[in-house]
């Protein structure tokens, strides 16, 4: 079954708001076995809406569609599916009525826009949103099925979890369609398309292999197409089972585990304490590991040591070292992870003292310079990296090598 995504609003065209509704409702459907073979984004316009909407009925079973369904004058999504379904917008009691609740809740003023939103579509069949006031709708036509919700990801998440997926679920017998993902990190993507090449030869047809590389960081996607679940389980598992013998190194997780998710369920298995000396990361490794729910169990503070005063003062480095090697140097990564780590009295510290750049880098340390230390019981250890001439490119990057290094000595240790 065919099916494709629509997302409605200026704002997205001139991005000023980034659509991530289209790559989960994406993950969604294709989950349910449907093959996305669209995704489009269009204006605020009539006539825009109007004729996205007539080329995609010719094209796809089903159309999810996003955005416009606010309580303000520029949101005319409800007018113009009114127009093509050739309906009008009649007052839902129901939704009424959950809207003043909602409003009342929040202590706001119940107001004719809010009333407006309770307004739908005659021919629609109400998706109620108990996450916000705008309701999803459910149209039909030609033996198409349309459905409109709000921008808002969380409203959009909620009428899709409780009302869209699982009607599309029972109505659809469609093929199955398994993702796997296998979390790598450490090598570029030329580098372990190589080294798969033996693997991805071996595959059997129903699973198909792709690379998608972020920051350093590759997704191994596998997906596996069929008619039974229950069949391509197993089969998708022993080739999980063969990346894992491939390429033992670079693999940290699966799904959609992080790195940083990784260096806590590490830390917490193996019940040890962490902490962090940041330099030109400015406290990006520590913003990493606190996002990850319960990482109070492990991570105990961080410094983030800017200046050359704060590393001699508050981690106890040298000054003859900074003198010598300069701040950016081995010497003074390890004094600051060692520093730390008795600072804090943790197991594990590392710390990171680097060129993030535009500016300030010379022929010898030029900009995109680190080095890393890691500390622990059994020692520390260094390595020093170059990426490139980007800022914000340089601190992602020098974050997952710092924490990916981290990963690895947690392991040995």
């Amino acid at each position: 079954m065919k099916a494709e995504i629509i997302t409605i609003g200026d704002e997205l065209l001139i991005g000023q708001t980034v659509d991530t509704n289209s790559a989960w409702i994406g993950q969604e459907l294709s989950s349910l076995g449907f093959d996305i073979h669209r995704r489009t984004s269009v204006h605020d316009k009539r006539e825009e809406i109007i004729g996205i909407l007539s080329d995609s009925s010719s094209r796809s079973d089903v159309v999810i569609i996003t955005g416009g369904l606010g309580p303000t004058s520029d949101d005319i999504t409800k007018k113009t599916l009114c127009e093509f379904f050739n309906t009008r917008l009649v007052m839902n009691l129901h939704v009424l009525e959950m809207v003043e609740s909602m409003m009342q809740r929040r202590g706001f003023p119940m107001n004719e826009n809010n009333r407006k939103q309770a307004e739908v579509p005659e021919s629609c069949k109400v998706l109620t949103n108990a996450a916000g006031t705008a309701p999803g709708m459910w149209f039909e036509k030609n033996g198409k099925v349309f459905i409109s919700m709000p921008g808002v990801p969380s409203e959009m998440k909620y009428i899709m979890r409780e009302h869209v997926l699982p009607e599309l679920a029972k109505r659809y017998t469609s093929q199955v369609i398994i993702h796997k993902n296998i979390m790598t990190y450490g090598t570029p993507e030329a580098r372990l398309a190589e080294i798969l090449t033996g693997f991805e030869a071996g595959l059997p047809g129903c699973i198909k292999l792709a690379y998608l590389p972020s920051s350093g960081i590759i997704k191994l996607r596998l997906t596996a197409t069929g008619s039974r679940r229950d069949e391509l389980l197993p089969i998708i598992a022993v080739q999980v089972r063969k990346l894992y013998e491939t390429i033992p190194e670079y693999i940290y997780g699966e799904d959609e585990e992080t790195l940083e998710m990784a260096v806590g369920r590490l830390l917490r298995d193996k019940n040890l304490t962490l902490c962090t000396a940041e330099s030109c990361t400015g406290g990006n490794i520590s913003h990493k590991i606190t996002s990850v729910p319960g990482s109070s169990d492990y991570f105990r503070g961080s410094v983030v040591a800017y200046s050359n005063d704060i590393k001699t003062s508050v981690l106890g480095v040298d000054p003859l070292l900074i003198q010598r090697d300069g701040a950016v140097s081995e010497s003074v990564a390890v004094a600051m992870a060692e520093g730390a780590r008795k600072l804090m009295k943790t197991d594990f510290a590392v710390a990171t003292t680097g060129i993030a750049g535009p500016s300030g880098g010379t022929d010898l340390k030029p900009v995109g310079t680190l080095w890393v230390a890691v500390s622990h019981g059994l020692g520390t250890i260094a390595e020093k990296h170059t990426f490139t001439t980007d800022r914000v490119t340089n601190i992602t990057r020098f974050t997952f090598v710092a924490l990916n290094l981290l990963r690895k000595q947690i392991i040995s240790a």
